[in-house]
């Protein structure tokens, strides 16, 4: 019998399907900046460019995705490699069983097997869900950016929340994604699978 949650690599053909999570996020929300709803083949890409760098996880109930997350760099400037920012997007199947919680933890530990050092949130303010997520799992609320984002007819605020880890030691060089050891990856996402299946981190 299948579990009842999968976390799992994303591969473009889950575009069509994570872009169903996504569209109401753009055309209801303000939790994106995103405007127009992206065709499936850009949102494919988005996901291979991706993966070619950095997790992108999906958690599916009964063999259905119901949510995702991955990093994506921060900035373009080679200082800022060890830096990337998380995105996470739930259907309304996933809610309540803390599936949030695990898939942020999941990319959290594949990242940290990266050496990546520093990560962001994004959240746009009010947003008390994204806030508790974000310190729950030790991210602080670094700063405000005022009115900086217009959509629906007004501005909006946006709050970044950081996290740092591996202490202020030299960096070390980043594994890209597709670099790691397979077995590793597979292990964290055996890991986080049984602890959703197993109530979560609620």
């Amino acid at each position: 019998m299948e579990e009842q949650f999968v976390i799992r690599r994303a591969a473009a053909g889950d575009a069509a399907a994570l872009l169903e999570i996504y569209q109401p996020y753009i055309t209801d929300t303000v939790i994106t900046f995103e405007y127009e709803v992206p065709a499936a083949e850009e949102f494919a890409a988005r996901i291979t460019d991706t993966l070619a760098r950095f997790p992108y996880l999906v958690c599916q109930r009964d063999g259905k995705p119901v949510g995702y997350a991955y990093a994506h760099p921060i900035r373009e400037r080679a200082a800022y490699d060890w830096a990337v920012e998380l995105s996470i997007y739930l259907a309304p199947a996933a809610q309540g069983y803390g599936v949030g919680t695990v898939l942020y933890r999941c990319l959290i530990d594949l990242l940290e097997m990266q050496n990546v050092r520093i990560l962001y949130g994004c959240v746009t303010l009010p947003n008390e869900k994204s806030r508790r997520l974000h310190e729950k799992l030790g991210f602080a609320l670094t700063g405000v950016w005022h009115g900086s984002g217009w959509k629906f007819g007004r501005w909006h605020d946006v709050g970044w929340f950081e996290k740092r880890m591996g202490g202020d030691g030299p960096a070390q060089p980043i594994v890209l994604f597709d670099k790691l050891k397979e077995e590793k990856i597979q292990e964290c996402l055996r890991r986080y699978t049984a602890m959703l299946n197993n109530g979560g981190l609620n």
